[in-house]
């Protein structure tokens, strides 16, 4: 039924990733092919293809559904149906944030202190140049091809590049001296398949699985018993998406608890629940949250 695109390249292994554990597997004959099939009713097929392209293909309807960044929807000016934002990136859960970099030692500090004329690279020239202009600033914008970190000082006197961590800006002594956009991979559809009432149901159906997967990291399930003295206090440890479950056991064995909790309060949260008077206590993986 639908018709799939999605991204190769730095999301290519994240992305692969959160469809297995969606049970949306990607099978694929080797890790250089670009045509793949995921072994459910709803994708009719499934091509890999670098996420700059996948928002103009989106819009012109050879793909029903894909997946990119906001900044290759900005850069394109495609025009899709965002299905919304999936909170992972290439290494984190974080967005990817567009920056203006200089120079570590230059005496600019914001864009506004960029003198008319300055040379600039990027990736991004129709965001970077409108982003430019805006700020009523003429720039001699260059594209760039790559490593476009290492283009200062001798090249260009600042860049627009992407980064997630910093991390790479920070290696080239570059300082960050404003933020163009902040972006989220995202789910988008054509439209024109949209508007079509099975399609549009598949492509729910299908973000409330890789939702749920996204919904469900960095949580677990802790099941435990507790009397009817401490019950008050253990539920009082006890953060929770809404309100812990209680059961009550049966006779007079006091009530069963259970609730979602952060994975990183664990460690602490575990023998806390022991000296409040809680037994029996279970940690249990999550696959999937659906609200």
């Amino acid at each position: 039924m639908l018709k799939l695109v999605l991204p190769k390249g730095s999301l290519e292994k994240a992305t692969l990733e959160l469809f297995a554990a969606a049970d949306l597997a990607v099978n694929r004959s080797s890790a250089v092919d670009y045509k793949a099939s995921i072994d459910d009713p709803r994708i009719e097929s499934v091509r890999i293809l670098r996420p700059q392209e996948i928002p103009m293909y989106v819009s012109e309807g050879m793909f029903d559904l894909g997946i990119t960044g906001r900044d290759w929807i900005e850069e394109t000016g495609s025009t899709v149906e965002s299905l919304g934002e999936l909170q992972y990136s290439k290494a984190t859960s974080r967005p990817i944030r567009m920056v203006v970099a200089v120079a570590g030692d230059s005496p600019y500090e914001k864009v506004e202190d960029l003198p008319q004329g300055v040379r600039v690279s990027s990736e991004y020239p129709v965001v970077t140049r409108r982003f430019f202009e805006s700020k009523g600033i003429e720039a001699d914008i260059r594209l760039s091809y790559g490593a476009t970190e290492a283009k200062i000082p001798d090249i260009v006197d600042c860049i627009v590049e992407i980064t997630e961590t910093g991390r790479a800006l920070r290696a080239a002594n570059l300082k960050v001296i404003d933020q163009i956009l902040q972006s989220y991979t995202e789910l988008v559809a054509n439209p024109v398949a949209y508007i079509d009432p099975d399609k549009q149901h598949a492509m729910h159906q299908v973000r409330t699985l890789l939702q749920g997967v996204l919904e469900a990291r960095g949580k677990v399930l802790v099941k435990l018993n507790v009397g009817d003295g401490d019950l008050d206090e253990v539920i009082g440890l006890l953060p929770s998406m809404k309100a812990p479950t209680v059961s009550k056991l049966h006779g007079d064995g006091g009530y069963a608890v259970e609730t979602v909790v952060p994975k990183r309060e664990i460690n602490i949260l575990i023998p806390a629940l022991k000296d409040a008077g809680a037994s029996d206590i279970i940690e249990l993986p999550l696959a999937k949250i659906v609200h």
